[in-house]
């Protein structure tokens, strides 16, 4: 595999955490998923790829509209629970796979979809054009990425509460991440050098579920990849002191469907020529 520390990363706690919270982080992002079904625009009998797809949730909304599915994904703790999932589910099939460098075969599908599932690559451009490859002429590609942090209140509100207490200042560190895709023009850019055209990239925002009240919902955020990171390098004391702000943060957005706050992502989408 090319993205040597992203696997290790998705075959340990990252990809354990996220394995374990799967219908946590499905309740999460309920809000943003029709966005990408409805701008992928499957047909009954179509071969989909679905990138990045970690426990299989976009892959059996892909089957249950009646395409024949691959799942890939570099994560193995995921794909375990994507298997489960999808035990008896005709047409739908995963594999543990670097989308840079997989052979996917030329021409096989007829889209490629993804949530949240590309942002990762150590070579971007490489993987999309590895995408490109795999798409028939005239396939499609559709995917949602995260905008800019600081559009994301989700992710602004954790880092305004804790910040008294610890140091957020590198809490998005350089290279793949979750905001690595925020800034359009580049992904024009990328998509562009991959080999795909009519590319556009929207703008859609949406409520995400946190938790069920503030209480959950801080324990959701504290145990996730970025604020681990961080809380990593002090002592328990200032982590819970710091977790107690985020959870007096949170309460004033509590609703009787949970703790709700807002996120802006791209819905990017482009096909092959």
């Amino acid at each position: 595999m090319a993205n040597e520390d992203e696997a290790r990363d998705w075959n340990g706690d990252t990809g354990r955490y996220w394995a374990d919270h799967a219908e946590h982080y499905d309740a999460m992002l309920a809000h943003l998923t029709p966005h990408l079904l409805d701008a992928a625009r499957i047909e009954p009998g179509e071969r989909v790829l679905d990138i990045g797809c970690g426990c299989g949730t976009t892959t059996l909304l892909a089957a249950g509209r009646g395409a024949a599915v691959l799942g890939a994904d570099l994560s193995g703790p995921m794909l375990a629970v994507a298997r489960e999932r999808a035990a008896g589910v005709d047409g739908v099939r995963f594999e543990q796979a670097d989308v840079q460098v997989h052979d996917f075969g030329a021409g096989s599908f007829d889209l490629a979809l993804s949530r949240f599932g590309v942002m990762f690559f150590d070579d971007p451009l490489a993987a999309f054009t590895n995408v490109t490859r795999a798409l028939r002429p005239g396939g499609r590609l559709a995917f949602l990425c995260w905008q800019d942090l600081r559009e994301n209140e989700h992710r602004v509100l954790a880092l305004d509460a804790i910040a008294p207490h610890v140091d957020t200042a590198d809490a998005v560190p350089p290279g793949p991440g979750p905001f690595s895709f925020a800034q359009p023009g580049y992904l024009r850019e990328l998509l562009t050098g991959a080999g795909l055209t009519g590319i556009a990239v929207d703008d859609v925002r949406a409520p995400v579920r946190l938790g069920a009240d503030a209480a959950a919902a801080a324990d959701f955020l504290r145990r996730g990849a970025m604020l681990r990171t961080i809380f990593g390098r002090y002592p328990a004391e200032t982590v819970e002191r710091a977790v107690a702000a985020l959870t007096e943060a949170l309460v004033p957005h509590e609703t009787p469907d949970g703790v709700l706050l807002g996120a802006a992502t791209w819905l990017v989408t482009a096909r092959r020529p």
